[in-house]
């Protein structure tokens, strides 16, 4: 409400937001004090007017009566702050309570706020973020008497991790023959509760639907939200290749099997060594029952025929299978022959492991003999080995072949088994035959 205008007495309105207007000494006659209504009663709305008038009690408008204005809490008073009844009949100056409004306040990113009184003095208001999100600063601000708000806005941030569910752990057999298996998977499932949708997922591991070798793997998942919140699962792929018992070489043999030899689906076929025959079956299968099919069979001396006419016969026999060893005497009881007799005795098993067959020559015509073992051969074929090799009869010898029939040494003093033995692995093997005498070396102790 405006308070009363003096009027030509010098007097001015307020022309600004809390401008006061100077007082002014006025010149007053002497007029009748006594008059309780020298001027309107006077009355601020939304504040209040303290008067204190010369006569004291309750006159609030005579003449002389001096007014303090102030205004109600959320309110401020426009104007002069005292007046004063004047001759005129005038108060000296006029004033209004306008109500003290904040500023509306700004929208938060991921949050709102509600508030009691809008932007008047004491409404307060109350801040709340969006699910998924943390309120970081002042939770509540008041609307103050200076117009101001209290505290400073606050933020909503992200700090709940987004949620990943991995898919089951596996366990998958791989195929007949194979070593690998090829595994998939549905991707993993991601929410989160910010952000609608959740892009930034990372593997660590192999992709679905590639080859897993044997063994377990480990499948890692991470993903993260627009706040680089993260959160992670894992599973397991555990890959078995089913296996059968590690089948073992036979004597006088080897084996060569398919893919890692005694998995699931291998083949595995058994030879055997030069002057050795299979009996049994050739092949044997790694069943889904980690057994194996069939039989093992074994490796058996071939059978000689020392029943042919000629050399050549005889010799073709060993061809590519067997080495020779032709030990030639004059006589039964010469000292090299029996010395020499003696250590291929002991040596037996082991010229057997390097595919070494022995025949002897022994004595001259016309009791001359010729065996393999205690087995005889024909006078014709005696003579075809002397003259194809050049064997005498008048000293003892010995001259080793190898599987090509060729002559590769000969001896014409004992030589002991280890002699023997190191000029067949270095100079008659190959490197496979090594490997094989390798393993079956304990055989003959």
């Amino acid at each position: 409400m405006v308070l009363g205008q003096n009027e030509g007495s010098g007097h001015f309105l307020l022309s600004s937001y809390n401008e006061v207007v100077p007082e002014v000494t006025y010149y007053t006659p002497q007029l009748d004090y006594r008059n309780p209504r020298w001027c309107y009663t006077l009355s601020l709305s939304n504040g209040e007017a303290t008067c204190f008038s010369p006569r004291g009690g309750h006159h609030r408008s005579t003449l002389g009566t001096r007014c303090q204005l102030s205004c109600d809490h959320g309110y401020r008073l426009l104007g002069r702050a005292s007046v004063q009844c004047m001759a005129n009949r005038r108060w000296s100056g006029t004033a209004h309570c306008r109500q003290i409004r904040c500023h509306v306040l700004p929208l938060i990113d991921r949050g709102i706020y509600s508030c009691t009184e809008g932007v008047t003095v004491d409404s307060r208001c109350d801040y709340t973020c969006d699910p998924g999100h943390h309120l970081e600063g002042d939770r509540t601000r008041t609307c103050l008497e200076g117009g101001v708000w209290s505290g400073t806005e606050p933020t909503c941030t992200d700090i709940d991790p987004p949620m990943i569910k991995c898919p089951p752990s596996r366990v998958r057999v791989a195929a007949p023959g194979k070593l690998t298996a090829k595994v998939s998977w549905e991707p993993p499932v991601v929410k989160d509760s910010a952000d609608a949708m959740l892009t930034d997922v990372k593997l660590k591991g192999q992709e679905p639907g590639s080859d897993f070798k044997e063994g377990i793997h480990i499948i890692r998942y991470k993903v993260y939200d627009q706040a680089r919140n993260k959160a992670a699962c894992k599973f397991i792929v555990r890959v078995e290749v089913r296996r059968c018992p590690a089948l073992k070489a036979p004597l006088h043999g080897y084996l060569t099997c398919s893919s890692d030899r005694n998995n699931y689906g291998a083949v595995c076929e058994y030879h055997c060594d030069g002057g050795y025959e299979r009996r049994g079956t050739q092949t044997r299968v790694c069943q889904f029952n980690r057994s194996w099919s069939g039989i093992a069979p074994v490796c058996v001396t071939m059978e000689i025929n020392t029943d042919v006419r000629t050399a050549a016969a005889l010799l073709d026999q060993f061809y590519e299978k067997r080495r020779l060893l032709i030990v030639s005497t004059p006589d039964n009881a010469n000292q090299y022959y029996k010395l020499q007799n003696i250590m291929l005795q002991r040596a037996g098993c082991g010229l057997d492991l390097r595919q070494v067959t022995v025949i002897e020559l022994l004595g001259l015509p016309p009791r001359e003999v010729g065996r393999i073992k205690d087995r005889f051969l024909d006078s014709e074929v005696i003579e075809g080995l002397r003259q194809a090799l050049r064997i005498s009869r008048a000293y003892f010898s010995m001259v080793l072949l190898d599987k090509h029939g060729i002559d590769r040494e000969r001896f014409v003093v004992p030589t002991t088994s280890e002699e023997l033995y190191s000029l067949i692995d270095t100079y008659l093997m190959e490197e496979e035959e090594r490997e094989r005498l390798e393993k079956n070396k304990d055989y003959c102790v």
